[in-house]
């Protein structure tokens, strides 16, 4: 029957400590080679759990991030129709102008211009759609850009009936130039038309202006929420290359003081030969 091997105090205390000194060399070389401290909930349970949820939290705003920038996209998108719809009706209004000096064959020019233009607010105002939302293309629809999980955390965004003969924009067909009144009519429906377009412009930038401010703190938010998980588990390379340089060291007296110890036996069993 085998029996045990019995090691004297001192051997054993050295032995134990080499080992724990290999066992703090292990984490330290696995924290060097990962950058982390945490690596698992069997590291430090508390931080590691409020570093996941510091993330958790990260990667939600960071899916609202994408939605509210896709909200700036749309919102532009619309601006961009009001813009060239505005220059349509600019032009319009040119061509209205030229009318009160004009005769004979220029003014039926003058006419089937007005009219072309006219019919093209509409085309354009189809064409405006940003990912099937279409802001300027009758009311109805509405844009709703979430900031957060909170329910109550949102942006909704009306559309706006900008098509012409429309409750949006009201300028009729230019039929009779020739008559001095219509002419009058017709400039005054296209300046109501530019108000209407400039007050609808500036509604929706000042929603664009919102939605950018509220992209940069979620950006910036994300970024120190990411920063605050990182400081609960990333390791400091700095001290744990000092604590490897020093865990060497330890293991090196370590080895030395068990060869010692070995010496003190075999010079207590040198005395019975």
């Amino acid at each position: 029957m085998a029996t045990d091997i019995a090691l004297s105090a001192a051997m054993r205390n050295n032995l134990m400590s080499v080992n724990h000194t290999q066992g703090l060399m292990d984490r330290t070389q696995a924290r060097l080679s990962t950058g982390l401290k945490v690596a698992s909930v069997l590291d430090d349970s508390q931080a590691f759990f409020a570093s996941k949820a510091l993330n958790d939290r990260a990667s939600d705003l960071g899916e609202k991030k994408d939605g509210v920038d896709q909200g700036i996209s749309s919102v532009s998108a619309a601006i961009e129709a009001i813009e060239a719809i505005d220059a349509i009706v600019k032009q319009m209004k040119g061509l209205a102008t030229s009318a009160r000096s004009a005769t004979g064959t220029e003014l039926t020019s003058l006419v089937t211009q007005f009219n072309s233009l006219r019919t093209q607010i509409n085309l354009l105002t189809g064409d405006s759609s940003y990912q099937g939302l279409n802001l300027v293309n009758g009311t109805g629809s509405t844009l709703a850009v979430s900031f957060s999980n909170l329910t109550t955390s949102k942006l909704s965004i009306a559309s706006v009936d900008l098509r012409n003969a429309t409750t949006g924009l009201d300028i009729t067909a230019a039929a009779n130039f020739s008559v001095a009144t219509n002419i009058d009519n017709s400039v005054t429906e296209l300046d109501a038309a530019i108000t209407t377009l400039r007050g609808n412009a500036s509604t929706l930038g000042s929603n664009v202006a919102l939605l950018q401010t509220r992209l940069d703190f979620t950006e910036a938010y994300v970024g120190q929420l990411e920063e605050g998980a990182s400081k609960l588990t990333l390791a400091d390379i700095n001290e744990e290359g000092a604590n490897l340089v020093a865990l060497q060291t330890r293991q090196q007296l370590g080895i030395q003081a068990l060869a010692f110890a070995g010496q003190s036996e075999q010079a207590v069993l040198s005395l019975f030969r």
